[in-house]
């Protein structure tokens, strides 16, 4: 599962391609590793038109694997979306939201070694978009050393890997937008709609950019050794 993505580009690129509206983030921040339970932006829908806005990776765990356990660090990735338990913010298109990223990142499990594998469109990691789901304010211990807190969250969908991620990781890939249409899609249709939205890119639309590292970005490039 995809645990580890970045989010390399502007908030201006953000408003035009996802036709933003507003904004609550100030100025936005370079995003070089966002990592389960961190902080991310997102576009949500609201009554004043679309909103880009920082939230918490993770959305609540379903009661049944809370069981012994004092804290909820949240489900990043959603794969299984006929079970009830998702119904409620994935048929409402108020709770859909889109996940702007650049790069995201899979462990080679495939080979044993685990090496970090990051994906992007091009070298130049073109801004693209995870197809997620949102709840505001949600009250629960995320981390035990935190104690209780109160935040927006979010997560984002996936589905059968393609050929480049599959090569690394064969369990799984984030579903990804490409298109103005797809994401207008995402973000105002029926269930019944968008259901086909979760599949996975064509073979040859993913290009490893990077590997072996924690945080990724085109100006870290140079840094590394491939």
């Amino acid at each position: 599962m995809c645990n580890l993505y970045s989010m390399t580009s502007n908030e201006a690129a953000i408003r035009a391609l996802a036709r933003v509206l507003k904004s609550s983030v100030g100025n936005l921040p370079l995003f070089e590793y966002i990592g389960a339970n961190g902080f991310g932006p997102i576009v949500r829908n609201t009554a004043e038109g679309r909103e880009l806005a920082i939230c918490r990776w993770g959305m609540p765990s379903p009661p049944f694997t809370l069981k012994g356990k004092n804290y909820d660090s949240g489900v990043t990735n959603i794969r299984n979306t006929d079970k009830p338990y998702w119904a409620k913010w994935l048929t409402d298109p108020a709770n859909r939201c889109l996940v702007p990223f650049t790069s995201f990142s899979e462990p080679d499990q495939v080979s044993g070694s685990n090496v970090i594998h990051w994906f992007a469109q091009s070298p130049e990691r073109p801004l693209l978009f995870f197809a997620g789901i949102w709840t505001p304010q949600w009250t629960s211990v995320r981390k035990v050393k935190d104690g209780e807190t109160t935040d927006d969250l979010y997560a984002f969908l996936t589905t059968t890997a393609n050929a480049e991620v599959g090569a690394v990781h064969d369990k799984a890939m984030p579903v990804i937008l490409t298109t103005e249409a797809e994401r207008d899609l995402w973000m105002t249709g029926s269930w019944r709609e968008v259901q086909a939205l979760q599949r996975p890119l064509p073979d040859g639309s993913l290009h490893v950019v990077a590997t072996g590292r924690r945080k990724d970005g085109p100006h870290l490039d140079e840094l590394t050794i491939h």
